[in-house]
């Protein structure tokens, strides 16, 4: 694999010049890419609508950030200034849609954004692709040692004194959502101050692995609450089997967060916002885990029921169906192999073997390429 290496902009920015000037110069030569792939508009439109090899990524999508626009509205303090974010963003849609007919095929990581793409955006079936993120698998796998001993090293009992662990991780800032999840167990912590209730908060722990503005406020909550600051990958594999259930509060209506399929790899059962691309695609329903609207009354009844359902042993069960579903959907490998599909089928378009005999290893003796391509499949086939 070669690499064409660029200098940044002064701001740190891709110099997106230098970079076409490199392309054409590649491409000019004589042997042209067969495929080009851009994430979002790293290839502007003005220079992609010609390509007609070429595939985009969107991992977000203005539309889908209006959601996230009214819920910063709704969650915003009467002391803070009024937000114009949804004028903005309303205008922001209507330049993607006349924009987004300039590249040939478009990658959806979610379901959710597959159908606003073709149905909002208008962009014909045909050139729509949805590949689910997907995240290594040999890393995020459950390993009931590794737990024990990320419990241990952070003073959490054994589970048979344990009542529940809780995780949260990512950037610790008001868009993911913290500003409702310490709300709602600061309520929660408060009202179990009385008589047992005490003793069932001295058994449940709430681990925070990232860094941020509200990693100081988790720490306020007691000491059932540890804030664990950044994690490496292989750290933060051992934190999610340390787990009984992992919560992510997202404002953010984009995208599929990675560590929601990490969580369910390592088999855990998750808790997320209920935002479309996330009830479309990991959390479609009970079996899984829970899912709530972005309020604090909504979180916390999620949380009481967390609470409930881990004290009958239920949480187990969701957390082997939750990797039961992310390896079919969510692991590296699967991503991986359905770009690559994709990347075959639109090269052997663009050179026109139309009507070949030639066969495709792994498609099937029965398909050829093209026949495949025509119907492309999402990456659960």
């Amino acid at each position: 694999m070669n690499f064409h290496l660029s200098r940044p902009t002064s701001a740190g920015y891709l110099d997106q010049p230098l970079v076409w000037k490199q392309f054409q110069t590649q491409n000019s030569t004589g042997k042209p890419f067969d495929v080009i792939h851009t994430e979002s508009v790293g290839l502007l439109h003005t220079r992609a609508r010609n390509l007609t090899n070429l595939a985009v990524s969107w991992h977000g999508i203005a539309y889908e950030t209006i959601h996230s626009d009214i819920i910063q509205e709704m969650v915003r303090s009467p002391e803070e200034p009024r937000s114009y974010a949804l004028t903005e963003r309303s205008i922001r849609v209507v330049e993607e849609v006349k924009f987004f007919p300039s590249y040939s095929h478009h990658v959806a990581t979610s379901d959710h954004c597959g159908d606003v793409l073709r149905r909002i955006y208008m962009i014909p079936d045909e050139r729509v692709h949805v590949i689910l993120n997907g995240v290594d698998e040999q890393i995020f796998k459950p390993d009931s040692t590794e737990g024990k001993d990320f419990r241990h090293k952070f003073g959490i009992p054994e589970k048979s004194e344990a009542a529940l662990v809780l995780g949260m991780a990512g950037r610790l800032v008001k868009d993911k959502g913290h500003p409702i999840m310490f709300e709602a167990l600061r309520q929660i912590f408060a009202e179990q101050e009385e008589g047992e209730e005490t003793l069932r908060r001295k058994r449940v722990y709430v681990l925070v692995a990232g860094d941020g503005p509200w990693g100081g406020r988790y720490r306020e909550l007691g000491s059932n609450v540890l804030v664990l600051g950044p994690l490496q990958q292989t750290q933060l594999a051992r934190f999610y089997n340390a787990l009984d259930v992992f919560v992510n509060p997202t404002l953010r209506a984009q995208g599929l967060d990675h560590t929601l399929l990490e969580a369910m790899l390592s088999g855990k059962p998750v808790m997320a916002t209920r935002f479309a691309s996330i009830t479309g695609s990991v959390i479609v329903g009970p079996e899984v885990g829970y899912k709530f609207s972005p309020t604090v009354a909504s979180l916390k009844e999620a949380l009481l029921r967390v609470l409930g359902d881990g004290r009958r042993g239920v949480l187990e069960k969701k957390g082997e169906a939750a990797r039961n579903r992310a390896l079919k959907l969510f692991t590296a490998t699967k991503m991986a192999a359905a770009y690559e599909r994709l990347f075959l089928c639109i090269s052997s378009n663009n050179n026109n073997i139309n009507n070949s005999n030639d066969k495709t290893k792994g498609y099937g003796d029965d398909n050829n390429v093209n026949d495949y391509c025509r119907y492309y499949p999402h990456p659960s086939g």
